[in-house]
């Protein structure tokens, strides 16, 4: 080819001859029930060996070098590469995992029956994000149809466990497979998403004192200090509401104060997800006993979802999270002698932030093919989490470029064919622009 214009042009020919790929594609990917088996354990709908076979069979045939491995018993990531120059490396990923379908009887479709109607294709893992894999797969066998022979690598991830923290994409960091950047087929809706904030999930151990809730006004209320005295009870409740105010408070300050020019003000938000109490604790780290309110509880606990800023760092945060739960005890004689515990990584789960420019080349290239396309993308923040954040803290540039639709994590996903169509030409035109041709 003699112009990176070239390629692009031959490659878009070989999709429009052929449409309806990336459409079949996931059309089949969807009938495989790939539901993450930390949600339900079923055997029926815990299939990602078979998806991920499909998936391993078109990468072959498009010539790719494809490695498989286990991250969890039968839960296998799947990797296809085109070898080539290290500088100007490209990744795309998606993950195969999906979330249960819900309550059956709020679906108007086969959940994984891939039905599709007025212009949508519906089921479980439609937009989020089968198509996402069946798009970059389609790019890249475009390429490759059409002959182009490019110089940076190209390799092609399809993940599992997104869904549950990344474990897919975290495992095949550690194994080294990176590359100079990186395109998370997520669903987009038309925008080129370059950054997005970081995740933490913490757990908070409040210990109080137990004690039998006649004597409640022994803790409560003054009494006379003298040798008959019990000794009083500290509800480890009571204090829990009171932490959780100081949150509300502490959290409307970093929200108001602090932003990002691509994400929603306040975004950076600290939902209270579980509150476990009672009396006892296990060696779960959980209460023992929580169904006896004659009890003084003396143990709360409490697991909060953490987001902060593309901007921001690990440290900074846990920090000054620290210190804000430092100076809370401070002010409580028994949390200065009892302080409460703080747990990092709950779960293993920590998504670093991604904070690329937009200025990047591959962003732009994006954006530009995007614009040329018809499409009036603007360059936008990511509101959740993804796989991408697992890249980014491993020093890749990544980004988020993927379809439209609807019904992801409710009832009735369906995918917008035409923005499927128009992603996979984003992505194979993207792909030559910044890998090249030789």
């Amino acid at each position: 080819m003699a112009t990176s214009e070239d390629a692009v042009k031959a490659a878009w020919k070989v999709l429009d001859a052929e449409p309806d790929y990336a459409t079949d594609l996931t059309q089949r990917l969807v009938r495989v029930p790939t539901v993450n088996p930390k949600f339900i354990q079923d055997a029926a709908q815990n299939r990602e060996p078979a998806a991920q076979d499909v998936v391993e069979a078109e990468l072959k045939a498009i010539g790719m070098s494809v490695d498989r491995w286990d991250v969890f018993k039968d839960r296998p990531n799947v990797i296809g590469q085109i070898a080539g120059d290290e500088k100007n490396s490209l990744l795309l990923c998606g993950h195969i995992d999906v979330v249960p379908i819900g309550d059956r009887s709020t679906w108007t479709v086969d959940p994984f029956g891939g039905e599709i109607k007025n212009g949508r294709l519906y089921g479980r893992g439609a937009v989020d994000m089968k198509s996402g894999v069946a798009a970059a797969i389609g790019a890249i066998r475009a390429i490759r149809k059409a002959g182009i022979e490019l110089k940076g690598r190209v390799a092609m991830h399809s993940v599992v466990d997104e869904e549950t923290g990344g474990f897919g994409a975290i495992d095949a960091v550690k194994k080294g497979y990176l590359a100079e950047a990186a395109i998370i087929t997520e669903p987009s809706w038309g925008e080129i998403q370059v950054c997005e904030g970081g995740l933490e999930w913490i757990r908070i151990t409040i210990t109080g004192r137990q004690g039998h809730s006649a004597w409640r006004y022994n803790e409560i209320w003054p009494q006379r200090d003298e040798p008959a005295r019990l000794r009083p009870a500290v509800n480890a409740i009571d204090i829990a509401t009171r932490f959780l105010d100081a949150v509300r408070n502490f959290e409307s300050s970093r929200c108001r104060n602090r932003q990002h020019p691509l994400l929603p003000p306040g975004m950076n938000t600290i939902n209270v997800g579980v509150i476990r109490a009672g009396a006892g604790l296990g060696p779960d780290g959980l209460p023992l006993i929580m169904t006896n309110p004659a009890i003084i509880p003396d143990v709360a606990v409490i697991d909060l979802d953490y987001k902060f800023l593309p901007s921001q760092t690990k440290e900074e945060i846990r920090t000054e999270f620290e210190s804000f739960v430092h100076h809370f005890c401070q002010q409580d004689l028994w949390l200065q002698q009892n302080p409460i515990k703080v747990q990092w990584e709950l779960g293993g789960l920590h998504f670093p932030p991604m904070n690329t420019s937009p200025d990047h080349p591959l962003a732009q290239a994006l954006f530009r093919r995007r614009s040329q396309l018809g499409g009036t993308p603007k360059m936008a923040g990511f509101i959740a989490v993804a796989d991408c954040a697992h890249y980014a803290g491993a020093g890749v540039d990544a980004m988020i470029c993927g379809a439209t639709g609807d019904g992801f994590h409710g009832t009735d996903e369906y995918v917008d064919i035409a923005s499927l169509e128009e992603t996979t030409k984003t992505l194979a035109a993207a792909i030559i622009d910044w890998c090249g041709v030789r």
